[in-house]
């Protein structure tokens, strides 16, 4: 006759080292998952501020340039300015250029934690 101890499946022995294991996997896996989105979040606000960056600077140099060519009135680095602080952006550099043409660098004020978004655009007469 066999004994209880033989009758058992193996998966039923229960000596007490895995008790609880289940519980920190899953709970390890939950922390890597809010990570990985925490990172995604970052990552995307980033990319939007970019984005936001880069339209003020595209605005800008397009209303400078209009005012370096007489279209509109006004210093063509004023009007940029202008522009871009309507953007909620400042401008960091504004250099004319040969033919006509504008470059306006400027950088938005809300930061993430990635740091300020930049935005760099040229404008001026077309080809």
């Amino acid at each position: 006759m066999m004994g209880k101890a033989q009758l058992r499946w193996r998966w039923e022995v229960d000596d007490g080292r895995e008790r609880g294991s289940g519980t920190v996997l899953a709970a390890g896996l939950v922390l890597v998952v809010i990570t990985a989105m925490a990172v995604m979040l970052l990552l995307a606000q980033s990319a939007v501020l970019a984005s936001r960056a880069a339209s003020a600077a595209d605005l800008a140099a397009l209303a400078a340039a209009d005012a370096l060519r007489g279209i509109t009135s006004g210093e063509p680095c004023t009007v940029a300015a202008d522009v871009a602080a309507r953007h909620a952006a400042t401008v960091l550099s504004c250099t004319e250029g040969a033919g006509q043409t504008i470059e306006v660098r400027t950088e938005l004020g809300e930061r993430s934690l990635l740091g300020a978004a930049t935005g760099r655009a040229r404008a001026g007469p077309p080809p």
